[in-house]
């Protein structure tokens, strides 16, 4: 075990707490259905920097100004119970009582350095589950815990920040949002909440829905854990780096193979059938089993009528293309590069608004359990390349790698980033390690990848 040493930990509040206009975020179906998912984790890796930064009380005073402007991070998961017929119901309490503050946790590793962070070929050692916070926290448990933390952990030569949130609370637009303006204030000593605009939060948009929406009682309670821990070292973690010209080759191949007119596949949907065929063809699974590839779509422009692109919250729904083992082997990537295309064209707000709707009326908390590693006949893109990573500059130079935690970590999942050079794109892989030593040595799946 690496010799990652808790410093200190701390309640960030927020700068100001007696804003009126700060009162309840009532969760949509979208958000409650997340009720037992992991804290998502993402972090950046930076080089250290001058002693004169005065890193951890810098970033804590520019946190506390970031957390003005986004203050549902600062707030608390409520939990009301309707004992009339018995149901619970939830809401976000963001007023200046309610204010619960973001956990800080300043850590050290005094014997790694950067180089024992970014290993050969992509490798993720172990250790690095150690650098995050928020490890096996649900969105539930947002009832005692804070809906977001960040730990900063100083290693020989870097430094690495992390962060872990409330999924019910935020997507990862709405994170790395967060991310963006918290760098930004704290690279600019005179910049301020002032300089920032007004967070745009989402407000209630489906109709026919009255809030708060009400769940069984028994779809709350908690699961019981799951005996997984056998599972865990079948799975190891890799990232993948594919550059623009590996991007242009894959979107290329896969627009000429599908020969479609009406669709226009993307790199990313290239890049998404490239990765599912390619796992699946070492999976060992039988040909009429079926396999799925599983991505989030932004639904913000997707609705009618649309939202902003900077509205906060969490406004992403899991689309999922299913087909045979037998027919994504047996049709080329772009054949598969098309079943995903159509499943996102797919994804409309009547669609949107119509689970919404039919999930009030027969409510299913069916994500229970779904942070442990059981996913076998999937993969899962989560994330986006399109996300502001390394534009965060603190003030002391961009990050020079990024990386994901251990939280929702399972089988096939794919955690997308954008990549240091402009165009490129990683993917953080967890994969069956019978599947990772077999991707290593499959030409085609090689060709396409950059191994650094």
């Amino acid at each position: 075990m690496a010799d990652v040493t808790v410093i200190s930990s701390s309640i960030v509040r927020p700068q100001n707490l007696n804003q009126s206009c700060r009162t309840k975020i009532h969760p949509t179906p979208f958000d409650l259905k997340l009720l037992y998912v992991d804290y998502p984790q993402r972090g950046l890796l930076f080089h250290k920097p001058d002693p004169e930064t005065h890193l951890i009380s810098r970033l804590k005073t520019s946190l506390s100004t970031a957390l003005d402007i986004y203050f549902p991070f600062s707030g608390r998961l409520v939990k009301e119970e309707n004992l009339e017929d018995n149901t619970v119901s939830f809401y976000i309490d963001c007023d200046e009582h309610g204010s619960s503050g973001a956990k800080f946790v300043h850590a050290e590793s005094k014997s790694l350095s950067v180089s024992d962070i970014l290993q050969l070929h992509g490798s993720v050692p172990d250790f690095m589950s150690h650098f995050f916070p928020s490890v096996d926290v649900k969105s539930i448990n947002g009832l005692t815990e804070p809906l977001l933390a960040l730990q900063v952990t100083e290693v020989k030569d870097g430094v690495f920040i992390s962060f872990g949130y409330n999924h019910m609370v935020a997507d990862g637009a709405s994170i790395w949002s967060f991310l963006n303006t918290w760098s930004k204030i704290c690279s600019d000593d005179s910049d301020n909440q002032k300089n920032h605009n007004p967070l745009k939060l989402r407000g209630w948009f489906l109709d026919g829905i009255s809030f708060p929406i009400r769940v069984p009682a028994s779809e709350t309670a908690v699961p019981s854990p799951r005996q997984e821990t056998s599972l865990r070292p079948t799975s190891n973690e890799r990232v993948f780096h594919f550059t623009k010209r590996n991007l242009s080759n894959l979107k290329a191949k896969a627009n000429n193979e599908a020969g479609s007119s009406d669709l226009i596949i993307s790199s990313l949907q290239a890049l998404s059938a490239h990765l599912w065929r390619s796992t699946v063809r070492h999976s060992g699974m039988s040909r009429d089993e079926e396999t799925h590839c599983k991505l989030t779509v932004d639904m913000r422009q997707r609705l009618n009528p649309p939202l902003e692109k900077e509205c906060f919250g969490n406004l992403i729904l899991l689309g999922v293309a299913t087909v045979t083992v037998g027919e994504l082997l047996d049709n080329q990537m772009g054949w598969a590069a098309l079943q995903i295309s159509k499943m996102v064209h797919s994804q409309t707000d009547e669609k949107f608004k119509t689970f919404a709707k039919n999930w009030v009326r027969d409510v299913k908390i069916l994500e229970k359990g779904c942070g442990s590693p059981k996913v076998f006949d999937s993969v899962v893109m989560s994330s986006s390349p399109w996300f502001d990573v390394y534009g965060n500059d603190f003030g002391w130079g961009k990050p020079i790698a990024a990386r994901a935690g251990p939280g929702n970590s399972m089988r096939g999942k794919l955690v997308l980033f954008q990549g240091i050079e402009e165009g490129s794109i990683d993917v953080h892989a967890t994969l069956c390690s019978h599947v990772l030593v077999k991707l290593l040595a499959d030409v085609e799946f090689l060709e396409n990848v950059t191994i650094t």
